[in-house]
């Protein structure tokens, strides 16, 4: 299906007048988490495809595992266990490669496929990420995998950038074989197959750039510099966070940095996002956004020291569930004032995305900026109650699909990164995001007393979840 839907849309473009000859290089993002099984003897065939022939006829006998694993699948729980076990815990193997054990990591996904299928596992003679697979179709050979999305594997010693022998013992035999060597996110790979040149006229010249996972893409196509703080305000929640010095915990993601080799990025998912906002938006302010704005800017900062956790359905960022709601004694209470409500929702909300990054190493700088994105980033009341908990200015951005955009940007970059000429550089003149909001004046001291609250009481909420409040 993937192999089809680039011949496809190669074909439109090419039908379209697009002057394939005028581009000098090319990058990609992948889905983060899928994987691809190759045969043995299928190097040969994607070597020496025809270009008389659409690319997916050529390779349709090329795939061990004719339906890829990818992050949906969570049913590799055995072998998560086993994992973790291996390595001397969740805590180790999180130090080891920035995250503890996942269903959806691609490690597990193989140590599932070779304990089922041992035959299958045998027949195959090199995996690809999502990402790899599609550098390999354009390059014409197995392309490596890239630090970054290679650090969504449960495999790649972080620190080290070469795969845990231990997690790859773990996994299955003869797996490092499997994956080949992986390489820094700005590897030139090659110049493009000649199959691309012949069917659809590139310049043979055509370099190309490893391929990352989707979220790293995006960490490029947001421009983020150290310090920054991406916010995407969607169905879920997710930080991107550009680090120097992380800290891997049993909660969120450490990944090698795309466009700087030295430092890391942080990746935190919120599942209860703009679906809980639009539930206490329905309930409290008559299912309006305007009517929800004025009942926040009615009430103080800090909320006179009443906070809430919101959780309609399973957290992932701390995994709990359940309507929790304290005074400022700290004492449980059945429901809050509907304006209290709202403030208590959105100040909840922001401080666990603060404590949690700053629990993965992460420090808010002087220079520190936040880019938000996502439908919420339209509403300034809110992004007034998101600098004010991380005392920055919140920037704002239109950048839709910026995980394409950054894979553009990382083309350009590989061309020249190997003099040392960092990705700010190569994109400085594209459209800057715009200030939205700056901190209010006092807020750092207001909230640093009450993020040590809620911090304290995520955990009561963790560990003591019958003594929550479920009150809708």
């Amino acid at each position: 299906m993937w192999v089809k839907a680039l011949d496809m849309i190669l074909e439109k473009m090419k039908s379209s007048g697009f002057n394939f000859s005028q581009v000098r290089a090319l990058s990609g993002a992948g889905q983060q988490h899928g994987s691809v099984y190759w045969k043995k003897g299928s190097i040969q065939i994607l070597k020496n495809a025809s270009s008389e022939l659409p690319l997916h006829q050529s390779l349709k006998g090329c795939f061990s595992v004719s339906n890829s694993p990818i992050w949906m699948d969570s049913s590799t729980a055995s072998q998560c266990n086993a994992l973790e076990e291996a390595v001397g815990g969740a805590q180790h193997l999180a130090s080891i490669t920035g995250s503890r054990a996942y269903e959806r990591f691609t490690g597990n996904q193989i140590a599932k496929i070779y304990s089922q299928n041992p035959e299958v596992y045998k027949q195959t003679e090199r995996i690809s990420l999502v990402s790899s697979f599609a550098a390999s179709l354009f390059l014409g050979t197995y392309a490596p995998i890239d630090y970054s999305d290679g650090s969504g594997m449960n495999l790649l010693q972080i620190w080290e950038k070469v795969w845990s022998k231990s997690c790859l013992d773990a996994c299955a035999p003869g797996l490092e074989e499997r994956l080949g060597c992986p390489v820094p996110s700005h590897s030139v790979l090659g110049t493009i197959s000649p199959y691309y040149s012949q069917r659809y006229g590139f310049s043979p010249d055509c370099k190309i750039v490893a391929f990352t996972g989707d979220n790293p893409a995006s960490l490029a196509g947001m421009r983020l510099q150290e310090g920054d703080i991406a916010i995407s305000l969607g169905t879920s929640d997710t930080l991107f966070l550009w680090i120097q010095e992380p800290t891997p915990a049993l909660e969120g993601h450490i990944l090698c940095n795309p466009v700087d080799s030295q430092t890391y990025m942080a990746l935190l998912c919120f599942k209860n996002g703009s679906l809980m906002r639009e539930r206490i938006r329905d309930d409290c302010a008559s299912g309006s956004w305007d009517e929800f704005s004025k009942a926040l800017s009615s009430t103080v900062a800090g909320n006179n020291g009443n906070l809430g956790f919101y959780f309609d359905v399973m957290e992932i960022t701390p995994e709990a569930v359940g309507i929790h709601r304290f005074n400022r004694d700290n004492q449980k209470v059945s429901g809050f004032p509907k304006e209290v409500e709202i403030r208590a929702l959105i100040e909840g909300q922001f401080m666990a995305k603060r404590i949690h990054a700053e629990k993965l190493g992460y420090k808010v700088l002087p220079k520190t900026r936040i880019l938000a994105t996502g439908g919420a980033s339209h509403n300034k009341t809110i992004l007034q109650v998101l600098s004010d908990v991380f005392n920055a200015p919140v920037y704002t951005i239109d950048t839709a699909n910026s995980a394409c955009l950054g894979s553009a940007y990382r083309a350009i970059h590989g061309l020249v990164a190997e003099r040392n000429v960092s990705l700010a550089d190569v994109v400085k003149s594209a459209p800057e995001p715009r200030l939205a909001v700056t901190p209010t004046a006092g807020a750092e001291e207001l909230y640093r007393p009450l993020l040590k609250r809620y911090a304290e009481l995520e955990q009561k909420v963790i560990y003591n979840p019958t003594s929550s409040c479920l009150a809708k």
